[in-house]
């Protein structure tokens, strides 16, 4: 399985950009919390045969 669409994301931010930083990231950060987690890494019960 590969990654979900809107868990990658690029962009470019020169150093001295410090405010697009804190924007971008706030901005993954929403688009990230709102897809929730990825169901790899959600823990499940094991089954017991």
């Amino acid at each position: 399985m590969g990654i979900e669409p809107g868990r990658l994301q690029f962009s470019w931010i020169s150093s001295a950009e410090s405010t697009k930083f804190v924007e971008v990231v706030n901005e993954i950060t929403t688009v990230i919390k709102a897809l929730g987690p990825h169901e790899n890494f959600v823990k499940r019960e094991a089954s017991i045969a």
